[in-house]
């Protein structure tokens, strides 16, 4: 997978910029995969962690599906890997594939850009069971970001760890 990063717009209205950070961090993640097999993917960090790469595409796929399909869109669907609703069973990629985990990571995204571009505005609320509040579309954008953000530093790491790649 040859993956392009586009920087986000210098100047641009708040929805454009946002879908941009978005777009920005999701790219970074499937970077800090290109070039790797099935097992770099698979590498842990160190034990007793389960995280890797693939197992932070998987988490990240569960975190999309949630918070755009389950949350914003009101989608009585379960999560991809868990019944349960446990976000921590996308993390242990055992024996998971590079095609598996993006193309559920993929699908999910491109379900998020399409709730997100049908809204009628930042302002759209979506409800959160568990906590039994609304939350704003804008809310949730931002919350994504922060999670790719995060998630984007723990790949740096992981990627380093496997074979020196570093940066970016």
């Amino acid at each position: 997978m040859n993956t392009e990063r586009i920087g986000p717009p210098l100047t641009a209205g708040e929805r454009e910029t946002l879908r941009a950070f978005l777009d920005f961090h999701r790219a970074t993640l499937a970077m800090k995969c290109d070039g790797l097999t099935d097992e770099e993917l698979r590498r842990r960090s160190m034990p007793p962690s389960t995280l890797s790469l693939l197992g932070l595409v998987r988490h990240m796929a569960e975190v999309e599906r949630a918070w755009f399909r389950r949350v914003i869109n009101g989608e009585d669907i379960p999560l991809v890997w868990s019944d349960e609703g446990d976000f921590q069973v996308a993390y242990d990629a055992g024996s998971a594939t590079r095609s598996e985990a993006f193309a559920a990571w993929q699908a999910e995204v491109g379900h998020a850009r399409r709730i997100e571009r049908e809204a009628a505005s930042l302002d759209v609320t979506g409800h959160v069971a568990k906590t039994g509040e609304d939350v704003s579309l804008r809310l949730v954008m931002l919350h994504l970001m922060h999670e790719y953000a995060r998630h984007n530093g723990h790949a740096d790491f992981l990627r380093e760890g496997i074979d020196g790649a570093v940066g970016a």
